[in-house]
């Protein structure tokens, strides 16, 4: 499979996933659960659910994905069928890679560089080195394949020695295509396929699309993340899987930008993204004031009345005189009525 296919393989499955939602309760166990049952190891398992050989179902969007009974039974349906999905399943490395496809490991590793075996998973070695690992199902098709004749004997075509020299490496981009297929055919939700496309962004990338601080907080809830991936955030090799998982050419960044754009438009027209409860507003306090008859502290030393002004200023001023001040207001008001 070439770095070309890569889009279309994609863009195939964003029209319909091949999962849906169940309408009906049905009982579902656990992955790991699923896993034991079947006999199956954890690793084996995931791939057969990457690859489709195994369906799940879920019951909330970005919630953790369940198996139900009656996908067990299918797979156990019959003697062997087991055991012909772990061998379907089966991954290799390189040196292994390589026997299976009678090349020398130099070969087998040119031509994943240049895009024509897709790497299935990865994980980091002790060292923090990304190690590739391919479908031993695919490798031997390949092989057999009269097709590639040329690139599995003699002498490479020019123009894919002169990528190579350049530093040409298609590997991450191609699983990133293979993985973006996988995480499409889970999602059941438009705001799940929309953070299937922001999950292989860069935050900036992400940033510059999503305006919305609410929208970018609900695609991250609902970002998938690979068990590979499952390990300290701050930890260097987190870092070495993060950007592993990274678009990192244009091309591959315009048409992820371009994805994420139209899943938006197709997310806010189901449903917005959630937000929090307008708070309510705090009812006003109304703070009990007392207010009495000015004394005659408005009138002055010399027994001359105040001016209209300043009586009025310091009748609505809060009292604080004595009887005997009342008495002095009462006198002045009968010198003026006299």
């Amino acid at each position: 499979m070439t770095g070309d296919t890569i889009t279309q393989d994609v863009g195939a499955t964003t029209a319909r996933p091949t999962t849906a939602r169940p309408t009906t309760a049905r009982p579902t166990v656990t992955p790991g659960w699923a896993a034991r049952e079947l006999g199956l190891k954890r690793g084996e398992f995931d791939l057969a659910v990457m690859l489709g050989r195994i369906r799940t179902v879920g019951e909330t969007p970005g919630g953790r994905r369940r198996v139900t009974r009656e996908e067990i039974d299918r797979v156990r349906g019959s003697d062997g069928s087991v055991e012909a999905l772990r061998e379907s399943v089966r991954a290799v490395g390189t040196a292994e890679g390589a026997e299976l496809m009678h090349i020398s490991a130099t070969r087998f590793t040119r031509l994943a560089r240049a895009g024509f075996l897709t790497p299935v998973k990865f994980y980091l070695n002790r060292y923090r080195a990304v190690v590739w690992l391919y479908l031993a199902e695919e490798l031997a098709h390949f092989a057999e394949s009269g097709l590639h004749g040329t690139l599995l004997k003699g002498r490479m075509p020019e123009t894919m020695r002169g990528q190579l020299e350049e530093g040409q490496d298609l590997r991450a981009r191609n699983w990133r295509g293979r993985h973006a297929g996988f995480l499409l055919r889970q999602s059941e939700d438009a705001w799940e396929r929309a953070a299937a496309m922001a999950s292989l962004l860069d935050p900036v990338q992400i940033a510059e699309i999503v305006r919305d601080p609410y929208e970018r907080a609900y695609l991250n809830r609902l970002r998938p993340v690979p068990r590979s991936s499952q390990r300290g955030s701050d930890s260097p090799g987190a870092h070495i899987v993060e950007k592993t998982m990274t678009a990192d050419a244009p091309d591959e960044i315009r048409w992820l930008r371009s994805s994420l754009l139209i899943g938006l438009v197709q997310a806010r027209a189901e449903r917005p993204a959630p937000r929090p409860a307008p708070r309510a507003a705090p009812e006003p306090v109304t703070v009990a004031t007392e207010w009495r008859v000015p004394s005659d502290a408005a009138v002055t030393d010399t027994g001359t009345a105040p001016s209209p002004a300043t009586a009025v200023g310091t009748a609505m001023a809060p009292a604080s005189g004595s009887v005997h001040e009342s008495r002095g207001l009462r006198k002045w008001l009968r010198r003026r009525r006299a």
